[in-house]
C-alpha cells in the first residue's frame, strides 16, 4: 500500500504544484488552543440565539437557490464599516481566503506577478500557487517593519500586478502606517497594480491605529480585506470581505462560483452584524490580554513584537520546539511559525492567558 506521499506523486499535479505542503496548523485535543487566532470568548448567548433563529428562517427557503448578489449582507457591511461606504463597494465570500483568492482569479494569473512582505500570512503564496500567479517577496526591516520607500522601491522593482499588504501583520501582528500603503499604490502606477490591505486583525488594533478604508476614496485599485473569524468569533461561519471601488467587486463576480454564499452563511451573518456592538465587547477583554502577555513577557526576559492584533510573537528562545511542547505537555497549545528562536501565542480569556504564562514561566 502506497503512502499518501507516494499515491500523490502518481497523480499528473501541475508542476507547479508538486512538492507544496497544504495549509494548516495542528489541531491537538489540548485543554487551552492558543495556536490559530482564534477567538476563544465564543459566541454570546443573545447572539447565538439571534444567529440560530436567522438561521431557522433561512432553512425554510432551503429548496430555492439563496440570493446571488447577497444584498443584505452588503448593506449591512457597509453600515458596520463606515467610512461613507455604500453597499456596491462591498463584497463577500466563504472566509477572506476565498475573497483573496476571487481576487487572485481575476487580477492575477499566468504571466502576471504577485509580490508578499514575509514574514506574512502564509497563504499568499499558496493563493498565488492555486492561481497560476509568480510570487516573489521582498525583506520586512528589523523588528518586521516597512518603509515607505523600501516599499515603493520592492513594488517598482518587482513590477508585481497584486501587491499583498497584511496590517495588522501575520505572524508579527505589527500594523504598518497609512503612508506605506499610500507609497505601494502610488509606486504600482505604471504596472497598474491591485494592492490588498489585508486587515484580518483590524478591529484589535491599538488606539490611534488607522484603517486603510481610509484611503478609499481616488484609489480604484485599493482593496481593504476584512474577516467576521476574528473579532466577531464566526471563524466556524466562514465569513469575509472587501471594501473597493464598485468596479473591483464587478470584476469578482467574473470569477464567482454561482450562488458561492449560501442561504445560511449569509443568514448568519446578518444576524451577527445586527448584534455587532456585543461581539466586539469581547474584542476589549482580548486585548487586554493581548497587552498583559506583552509586558509579562517582557519581564520574562523575551521579546514580544509590538502587536495590533490578537496574538503576540515573541523571540528569545533558544530551543523553540522544546518550550513548545512543555506547553503542549502542559496542556497549552501554541504555534510555531518557523521563525527562529520564535513562538506565537493567541490572546484567549484570563484564565487561558494565565495558564499560558504561568506554564512558560515554569519551562523558562
Amino acid at each position: 500500500m502506497p503512502s499518501s506521499v507516494e499515491a500523490l506523486a502518481n497523480l499528473p499535479l501541475r508542476d507547479d504544484l508538486v512538492g507544496l505542503h497544504p495549509y494548516g496548523a495542528p489541531q491537538l485535543d489540548v485543554p487551552i488552543l492558543l495556536n490559530v487566532n482564534e477567538n476563544t470568548y465564543g459566541v454570546p448567548a443573545d447572539v447565538h440565539a439571534a444567529i440560530v433563529e436567522a438561521v431557522a428562517e433561512a432553512t425554510q427557503g432551503l429548496n430555492r437557490y439563496p440570493d446571488r448578489e447577497f444584498t443584505e449582507l452588503r448593506k449591512n457591511l457597509a453600515a458596520y464599516l463606515g467610512h461613507g461606504l455604500t453597499p456596491d463597494q462591498l463584497w463577500a465570500a466563504n472566509g477572506s481566503n476565498e475573497v483573496l483568492q476571487q481576487v487572485l482569479q481575476a487580477f492575477g494569473g499566468p504571466g502576471r506577478t504577485a509580490i508578499g512582505f514575509p514574514p506574512t500570512y502564509s497563504m499568499y503564496p499558496l493563493l498565488a500557487s492555486g492561481t497560476g500567479t509568480r510570487y516573489v517577496t521582498a525583506a520586512r526591516g528589523a523588528s518586521y517593519t516597512m518603509t515607505p520607500e523600501d516599499t515603493a522601491r520592492a513594488v517598482r522593482d518587482s513590477g508585481a500586478n497584486i501587491v499583498f499588504l497584511c496590517s495588522p501583520n501575520n505572524p508579527t501582528g505589527t500594523a504598518l502606517g497609512l503612508d506605506v500603503v499610500e507609497a505601494a499604490y502610488e509606486a504600482g502606477e505604471d504596472a497598474r497594480a491591485i494592492i490588498i490591505v489585508d486587515e484580518a486583525y483590524g478591529e484589535f488594533a491599538q488606539e490611534g491605529t488607522a484603517s486603510a478604508l481610509t484611503l478609499l476614496p481616488g484609489r480604484p485599485r485599493l482593496l481593504v480585506s476584512r474577516t467576521m473569524s476574528k473579532a466577531f468569533a464566526l471563524a466556524g461561519a466562514r465569513i469575509g470581505y472587501l471594501a473597493a471601488a464598485p468596479e473591483i467587486t464587478d470584476a469578482l463576480r467574473l470569477v464567482r462560483l454561482p450562488y458561492h454564499l449560501s442561504a445560511i452563511t449569509q443568514a448568519a451573518a446578518n444576524a451577527a452584524l445586527t448584534h455587532a456592538d456585543t461581539l466586539l465587547a469581547n474584542v476589549e477583554a482580548i486585548k487586554v490580554q493581548r497587552d498583559r502577555i506583552v509586558r509579562e513577557l517582557e519581564a520574562l526576559g523575551l521579546s514580544p513584537a509590538p502587536s495590533d492584533s490578537n496574538f503576540v510573537l515573541f523571540t528569545g528562545l533558544d530551543d523553540p520546539h522544546r518550550v513548545w511542547q512543555g506547553l503542549l505537555d502542559a496542556g497549552v497549545l501554541i504555534r510555531d511559525v518557523g521563525i527562529p528562536g520564535s513562538l506565537r501565542v493567541t490572546a484567549g480569556t484570563e484564565a487561558e492567558t494565565t495558564a499560558f504564562l504561568k506554564a512558560l514561566a515554569t519551562l523558562l
